[in-house]
């Protein structure tokens, strides 16, 4: 292990996945709390937009797809609220275009994308220096949002037509939730890729809620797991020459049935005490 942390692309990799676990612990445990797991995937695939338009623009896809993966959150918030549009058409609508967009910018960029591959099934050994710098940035901004709005995304996560009879201004606090997961995306596009996101979001969260219920012990818990479980698949495939974000995955979805498993040995053995 020492000589693997001499190879500076390892040690981007670690750092990649305790900062992407920050922004997935905190996210992803709104969002498994208040149900919200396929807006987050809507909102996901959409980013793809935002990466094809960097290659026909020039510019690195991850600063392309923070303005676009905000807009398309905020786009889905409102369109889902205020329109006469069920929200899961809304979704889907934007599910799709995102990636329709993200394939026609494609199609017109000049030359080939050689790391496109990264961006849908993720990479998280290529991810360089100046892209931890952005996850960290964007790390902070959610911290600090949630620092500011904890108990409003609490209540409306839980109950939301009661929020709305205390005061709380839902539908904005409703806007920015969405776009902090529009946020923990753009962290995590490098290391998983647009089409795993969405387990990354939602497994370590739905792993810890089997234990806990209270928020703040639900997103320690969550970031903890999403960092073992996420350098323990990285070690995994690194030495048996898989696929990262494939095999991360997998190894916490095998973790999330043993989550349940263990639970239910729990349940029968507090019933027999």
């Amino acid at each position: 292990m020492t000589d693997l942390l001499s190879y500076e692309f390892i040690r981007n990799a670690l750092i990649a996945a305790v900062l992407v676990n920050i922004a997935c612990g905190i996210v992803g445990t709104y969002v498994v709390i208040k149900r919200i797991v396929f807006i987050s995937g809507g909102i996901s695939h959409a980013a793809f937009g935002g990466i094809g338009l960097g290659y026909y623009a020039g510019i690195d896809p991850v600063m392309t797809a923070i303005p676009f993966t905000l807009f398309s959150a905020m786009a889905m918030g409102i369109l889902s609220k205020k329109a006469k549009i069920n929200e899961d058409a809304a979704i889907g609508i934007f599910w799709a275009a995102g990636m329709a967009l993200g394939i026609l910018f494609l199609n017109l960029a000049p030359g080939y994308a050689p790391d496109l591959f990264s961006y849908l099934f993720g990479n998280i050994l290529t991810v360089p220096v100046y892209e931890l710098y952005i996850m960290g940035a964007l790390d902070l901004i959610i911290i600090i949002t949630v620092a500011i709005f904890h108990r409003e995304f609490s209540s409306i996560s839980f109950d939301e037509e009661f929020s709305l009879a205390i005061g709380i201004p839902v539908r904005m606090i409703y806007l920015v939730m969405l776009g902090m997961v529009a946020l923990s995306v753009v962290v995590m596009i490098r290391v998983v890729g647009v089409i795993l996101i969405i387990a990354l979001l939602t497994i370590p969260a739905t792993i810890c809620r089997q234990f806990t219920f209270k928020i703040r012990n639900l997103i320690a818990c969550s970031i903890a797991t999403g960092i073992v479980f996420t350098i323990g698949g990285l070690i995994i495939s690194y030495f048996a020459d898989l696929a990262p974000g494939a095999t991360i995955i997998l190894l916490l979805t095998a973790a999330l049935g043993i989550s349940y498993f263990v639970k239910k040995i729990k349940i029968i053995l507090w019933k027999y005490m």
